[in-house]
């Protein structure tokens, strides 16, 4: 298939998905690509049950809340979503009818797309969980007591629940389920966290109170069980003893090896892995090329999704100069502006 669009967006997380809103606004329509099998990138695949206290105006949600709130708030526009797709080309083409340069984005399903504007809102690229690294084969267990992600906290109910890291999710996941599980054992080679002081000394203080079990310094030895986990062996990092424990669910939280994967092929200039971005309108080295959210880089960057959608709004900006030389960019209040209003379809026609 091949087609022209106003914007492609590569990767459909949280500020693919509000580039969409931005982009509708000004009356542009966009196509999203993602590697992954549903919208929402790390927030759906890898922490949907994860709290979220810092949207401005949203006190609480989870993370699938939010991704569920955005593709909400983008229904009245219309776009595409290309899922279970790579991005394997970007190149610079003329266009047939005169109308400047265009981008070929080409992914491995042999879709093209031909566009004046590509967002690269990949977060982190593509992304996969780091598996225990002594261990043959964890995945043979993978859902059945073996997971990477809380995707239901239902899982870990009245369960025997072992955690595996020393990192904030780590941290959390041991505060968070510690409230619905039979038992909770954070296991971690050393008794130094990685994570925030305060979700560190939460954790403490339920140790103290004997709601969590802290096992330091074990690392992983052994996994148990036939259909599903039994048990989990486990070795002390100083002694070298090894010891068995029930267990019905193993949660490992070892971060996640991430790859920028073919953007590294398409000349764009990085820093550090990240793609290095100027800060009027976040326009890569590439004229027409924009990279948004945790996958770009500039002087004060901060990863946090606000920093996304305020990074996507400017971009969006550009995208319709681009699309529309020599025209004023229209600006309005969705509050006040009837046009606006009847975009999102507040307001009657």
């Amino acid at each position: 298939m091949k087609k022209e669009i106003d914007i492609v967006v590569i990767g459909a997380g949280p500020v693919g998905l509000f580039t969409v809103f931005e982009a509708g606004l000004l009356g542009l329509k966009c196509i999203l690509i993602d590697n992954l099998d549903k919208v929402g990138g790390q927030c759906a695949e890898l922490y949907p049950e994860k709290p979220i206290y810092d949207i401005p105006g949203v006190p609480f949600q989870t993370a699938q809340e939010h991704v569920d709130a955005l593709v909400e708030q983008i229904k009245p526009f219309e776009y595409e979503v290309f899922l279970n797709q790579r991005v394997d080309e970007l190149v610079k083409i003329n266009n047939d009818d005169g109308g400047g340069e265009f981008w070929s984005v080409k992914t491995n399903a042999n879709n093209e797309f031909i566009t004046k504007n590509v967002f690269i809102a990949a977060g982190a690229g593509s992304f996969e969980p780091r598996r225990p690294p002594n261990i043959d084969d964890p995945d043979q267990f993978k859902d059945k007591g073996v997971t990477y992600a809380v995707r239901s906290k239902e899982t870990y109910k009245n369960k025997n629940v072992f955690i595996f890291g020393g990192g904030d999710s780590a941290l959390d996941w041991t505060i968070e389920l510690s409230k619905i599980a039979k038992s909770i054992s954070l296991v971690h080679r050393r008794d130094a966290f990685r994570g925030a002081l305060h979700s560190e000394e939460q954790m403490r203080d339920l140790v103290k109170d004997g709601k969590v079990k802290l096992l330091t310094p074990y690392v992983i030895d052994g996994i148990d069980g036939s259909d599903k986990v039994t048990s989990v062996s486990l070795k002390n990092f100083d002694t070298k003893e090894i010891e068995s424990f029930d267990a019905d669910e193993l949660l490992f939280l070892f971060g996640l090896n991430k790859k920028l994967g073919p953007i590294l092929d398409w000349d764009i200039e990085l820093n550090s892995k990240k793609i290095k971005v100027n800060t009027e309108n976040f326009e890569t080295t590439k004229e027409g090329i924009f990279a948004v959210g945790d996958i770009n880089d500039y002087p004060g960057k901060l990863d946090l999704i606000l920093s996304g959608f305020h990074e996507t709004t400017l971009a969006v900006q550009e995208a319709y100069k681009r699309i529309n030389p020599g025209e004023r960019v229209p600006f309005g209040y969705t509050t006040s502006n009837s046009k606006l209003q009847k975009k999102l379809g507040v307001l009657e026609e």
